[in-house]
């Protein structure tokens, strides 16, 4: 009787990307279509740039502006850091080297006294 075989994947840890953009980053550009569409709604009703409407330009023009800039700004930098930058600008101290640790109240080296 024959063993029947699965395939192993064995590139379990490569990156998935997109246009060169984590999923995060997608999440982002996403998240700007909108919000350039709701604030294009908000703004002068018949104002039109490069002769489409306002509308239109920025929920897909800005979007689609952003991405270049993205690939640009992570180039050379570490997989997540565009949700580490975001994470140190909402809870900076708790990124910081620095500061202070507020459940640690004895000294954690203790000099030895002869």
């Amino acid at each position: 009787m024959s063993l029947d075989l699965t395939p192993v994947h064995r590139n379990l840890h490569t990156k998935v990307t997109f246009l060169g953009l984590e999923f995060e980053d997608l999440i982002l550009v996403l998240a700007l279509a909108a919000l350039m569409n709701l604030l294009a709604h908000f703004a002068s009703g018949n104002a039109h740039v490069l002769g489409m409407p306002l509308n239109i330009f920025m929920e897909f023009v800005v979007p689609a502006l952003a991405v270049p800039f993205l690939i640009l700004f992570k180039y050379g930098r570490p997989r997540g850091y565009l949700t580490d930058l975001v994470r140190s600008y909402f809870a900076p101290k708790a990124w910081c080297a620095l500061e202070r640790d507020s459940e640690l109240t004895h000294a954690y080296v203790v000099d030895e006294e002869e």
